[in-house]
């Protein structure tokens, strides 16, 4: 994997931190726990592109509309598998979303499994995704009136849920559990020691120092593979044919010696991909939205208002959800602000100039800091400020391209795209429509970060709808 070592000699500085210390780099003022932050933090300093060093390792960030935009080319840039992505290759292996671009398995496990997120297929999952939401209010109907509920695991518990069984037929008992099912807890430390890892491979020095997370983090890599194995197992062993979900679509192309055909490992790295991929930013998105929910009346009412008056009383059938386009806009706003995936990598695939000032050789790349580009200028206003207009169609229409992308970019751009926005919109609605709810108005936004951005420590208290 290339570096973008060549930016020292651009036409332009790349600009960086004060204070860079021999072979530590920039690392005064920096958290292991908070790179994410601590990078928006840099780049309101430091402008649209900007270099950091840590323990070894060279990042260069971007977040300039246009230069996110170039970045874009599909005919000049590539997906890049960055660090951080690249530690999860234990996990995901040769998966979609962990896959360098030259392994052959995923343009098979692309075209075998884009059936799956069309709109037919969405149709298909809607029962699913409904009685999953049904589970949520039931447990959270005990909680009316009582303690608070803990807004971020028991958006985990639904989405791990709704992809379990609509991905594969295999559920997690979720709201039948006290604590979080196992798997949940070894992929939250997994992604955090990802991400740690990124940031702390010295020669030598990692090896003994963080011998122990290493140990813990092979036995949580084993543990989600035999999680799986038993989901497939569970399938195979199965007498009838089973149901047409991304599993089935597998088996079945293994079975016909399909020509995108995936061998038994590569079908467990999918599997293990759409598990942690397809609930971990979904469940934060639908976090951070109640948080701005809670923290905007007049929003709330609003978004309210449509779901009562779109879905009326009784279970929402599949084409009233996308007819919640107020409730659209809350959610975009909301990955506006906080992306729950914050960042991309795209490298180049051959010479070239990015921004007519900084060369890249064919291989370098550079990281797209999203939530930097979501609060770019171009926004206009105060870009901090959580405004769902922003997403209205006339808004929408003069925005600059390539300034919102919550999902990636290119080819290599999130597959369960529409799959995701489907269930965190007919979950919100669920929650608009059941309950009245209001937050600790003492609480302070803290997110925290493990690859993927949550909400920490948020909490609501629920009471009965009031229609009046």
């Amino acid at each position: 994997m290339h570096v973008v070592e060549n930016l020292t000699t651009a036409t332009t500085p790349i600009p960086h931190p004060p204070r860079r210390l021999p072979l530590l780099g920039h690392v005064l003022g920096v958290s292991l726990h908070t790179p994410v932050q601590d990078s928006m933090r840099l780049g309101r300093q430091l402008g649209p592109i900007f270099e950091r060093k840590a323990l070894g390792n060279r990042f260069v960030f971007v977040s300039g509309a246009d230069m996110v935009a170039e970045l874009s080319d599909e005919s000049r840039f590539a997906k890049n598998v960055a660090p951080g992505i690249a530690e999860l290759r234990g996990i995901g292996g040769d998966g979609l979303f962990t896959a360098y671009n030259e392994e052959p398995n995923w343009a098979r496990a692309h075209n075998l499994l884009r059936p799956a997120f069309t709109q037919a297929a969405m149709r298909s999952y809607h029962d699913t995704m409904v009685q999953v939401a049904g589970e949520l209010t039931e447990y959270w109907d005990a909680h009316v009136g009582g303690d608070p509920v803990d807004v971020s695991s028991d958006m985990t518990k639904l989405t791990l849920e709704t992809i379990g069984r609509t991905g594969f037929s295999y559920s997690f008992d979720s709201f039948r559990r006290d604590q979080p099912h196992p798997f949940v807890e070894a992929m939250v430390r997994a992604l955090t020691h990802a991400q740690r890892r990124t940031f702390r491979k010295v020669p030598l020095v990692s090896k003994f120092l963080y011998r122990k997370s290493d140990q813990q983090n092979a036995a949580d890599t084993a543990y989600m593979a035999q999680v799986v194995d038993e989901v497939i197992r569970h399938r195979r062993d199965s007498a009838a044919e089973g149901p047409e979900d991304l599993l089935e679509l597998m088996l079945r192309a293994a079975r016909e010696d399909d020509p995108n055909r995936l061998d038994e490992v590569n079908i467990r790295n999918q599997v293990v991909t759409f598990l942690v991929a397809g609930h971990e930013t979904t469940s934060g998105a639908l976090s951070f939205a109640l948080y701005y929910l809670a923290r905007n009346p007049e929003v709330l009412a609003k978004a309210r208002a449509e779901v009562d008056e779109v879905w009326g009383d009784g279970v929402p059938p599949f084409e009233k959800v996308a007819k919640l386009r107020y409730v659209r806009r809350v959610l975009d706003e909301t990955l506006r602000l906080w992306p729950t995936a914050p960042a991309y990598a795209r490298e180049a695939r051959e010479d070239t100039v990015l921004a007519g000032r900084y060369p890249m050789q064919a291989g370098d790349w550079m990281l797209v800091l999203i939530p930097a580009l979501h609060r770019d200028p171009e926004w206009g206003g105060d870009p901090e400020r959580f405004d769902p207009e922003r997403f209205s169609p006339e808004h929408v229409r003069g925005r600059a391209p390539h300034i919102y992308k919550p999902f990636g970019t290119g080819e290599r751009a999130c597959i369960g795209r529409q799959f995701a926005i489907h269930e965190a919109l007919l979950v919100l609605g669920t929650i608009l429509r059941r309950y009245d709810f209001s937050a600790d108005p003492d609480y302070q936004l803290r997110i925290q970060e493990r690859l993927t951005l949550m909400p920490d420590g948020y909490t609501l208290t629920l009471r009965p709808r009031n229609h009046g």
